[in-house]
């Protein structure tokens, strides 16, 4: 299962969709996913991809990562993977 797969499947989870419904151009906004359904993404993100992601949640404009859409959610963790080796 690719990243954007995993992705979209615990986004899917969270905003109780079937991944189908779930797009790379998607807003969490669009799915209906409110802050604490975020900071729940957020975690399970990472325990999936065993990552700590750069997020403050009382501020997630000022984080060092995009939450804008799931492809911007799938590019910051393949960078964060990278990044990690």
């Amino acid at each position: 299962m690719s990243t954007q797969d995993k992705v979209i499947a615990i986004i899917a989870e969270q905003a109780v969709l079937d991944p189908s419904e779930v797009t790379l151009d998607s807003t969490l906004e669009d799915l209906g996913i409110d802050s604490l359904g975020l900071v729940e993404s957020i975690f399970s993100i990472e325990e999936e991809f065993d990552i700590s992601i750069p997020f403050n949640a009382n501020e997630p404009s000022e984080s060092d990562f995009d939450i804008t859409n799931v492809a911007a959610i799938v590019a910051g963790i393949d960078k964060l993977l990278a990044a990690k080796g």
